[in-house]
């Protein structure tokens, strides 16, 4: 009787270690839960992140194979996040840009580093990138490194528009210091060689005299011009409908078209009023439309277009000539830049300057099929 109460005892004392072991697994398997849905919760909000992030995310094994890359990156790299993973590190990176090795040794060396690189796109072309990047181990003691991109495209043409700018602050002070003085004995000596043209003692001399004029004439000329660089401001803003401006002048643009046997083509959109100098739109129309025109070969079109785009008015003249030489693109707009064998150089400039002036932009996308430059105009004038 004694063993069965004990046995009774026995068991009774089991159930409750086994209740009470059930009772912490119990405890311990509702922690798990609670842990795995804040792991979920916290994959959730790094997944929206990384998903969401405006920046190009690339994760990769540290030897370069990339492991996910997040839609930024893929779309500024034109690539799949399967095609990113399957070309690795040196289908991203421009390998022979010695940047990218000093930046491999400095995060060998520290385990980061944040430098500027230069990424490819699928297409071949290079994309200026401000890259940081951190190794770390997960947690199986395997090493990754995460590396955030950012594209400065826009940045890098704000920079060379900054200097574009200074160098043409530079010629305009220059110019707005000895433009004058220089073309007032200019005016001297011409009036002297028009006086001896017209004596008859001279009359051996008469083409030799005209050349000089008509040199002293071409001088003045970019001397004007060269000012016209210089100006800081626009004189006399008013609203105009930019659609009818071109009409006006489409007869002069029509007519050299023709006697270069291409043709002109001017497509009119639906566009605001802006305030502007007409004078000065002018010249740049005509400038562009003849450097255009000049570029194209027998046969081809030259086109002006007017549009909107995000409320701003857009003037685009498209040519079909051989396109611009990458290597002086970046250069457009200098003064004194030109590849005409007979050119100032400061055709450009002056559109330039007076875009500054206007408070516009100019892009220009080229390539063999032709060139096309395009001035949007923000609507607010630069007085400076």
């Amino acid at each position: 009787m004694r063993d069965r109460d004990k046995s009774k005892e026995e068991l009774v004392a089991e159930i409750t270690q086994l209740r009470r072991e059930m009772h912490e697994l119990k405890i311990v398997h509702e922690q798990y839960m609670k842990t795995q849905d804040q792991l979920r919760e916290s994959e959730e909000r790094f997944r929206s992140l990384f998903n969401s992030s405006m920046d190009g995310i690339l994760l990769t094994h540290i030897s370069g194979n990339v492991v996910a890359a997040n839609p930024a990156v893929c779309k500024m790299l034109g690539q799949t996040e399967e095609e990113l993973c399957r070309v690795g590190r040196l289908g991203i990176i421009e390998v022979n840009d010695e940047r990218t090795y000093h930046a491999l040794e400095e995060r060998n060396c520290t385990g980061k580093f944040l430098c500027e690189l230069s990424f490819v796109h699928k297409d071949g072309t290079p994309i200026p990138v401000e890259v940081s990047s951190n190794v770390f181990r997960d947690q199986n003691n395997r090493e990754f490194a995460s590396l955030f991109v950012r594209d400065i495209r826009d940045r890098k043409r704000y920079e060379q528009e900054m200097q574009r700018l200074d160098r043409l602050n530079i010629i305009g002070q220059m110019a707005a210091g000895i433009g004058h003085e220089v073309r007032n004995p200019l005016t001297t000596v011409r009036g002297f060689l028009q006086m001896l043209s017209q004596k008859p003692k001279c009359s051996d001399y008469k083409e030799y005299l005209k050349l000089m004029i008509e040199e002293l004439d071409r001088a003045n000329l970019i001397i004007t011009e060269f000012l016209s660089v210089a100006k800081s401001s626009s004189e006399t803003m008013e609203m105009i409908d930019l659609n009818k401006l071109i009409k006006s002048i489409s007869p002069l643009i029509q007519s050299d078209a023709y006697r270069q046997n291409n043709f002109f083509l001017f497509e009119e959109g639906k566009i605001q009023p802006i305030q502007a100098n007409a004078k000065e739109l002018r010249q740049v129309i005509l400038n562009l439309s003849q450097n255009g025109l000049e570029a194209m070969s027998s046969g081809k079109t030259l086109k002006i277009s007017t549009y909107m785009r995000e409320e701003k008015v857009v003037l685009s003249v498209q040519d079909q000539g051989c396109g611009i030489d990458k290597n002086i693109l970046d250069k457009i707009g200098t003064p004194f830049l030109t590849t005409k064998d007979h050119g100032t150089g400061l055709g450009l400039a002056v559109c330039y300057g007076i875009a500054r002036r206007h408070n516009a932009t100019i892009e220009v996308e080229t390539s063999p099929q032709g060139t096309t430059f395009f001035i949007e105009f923000s609507g607010a004038i630069c007085y400076q």
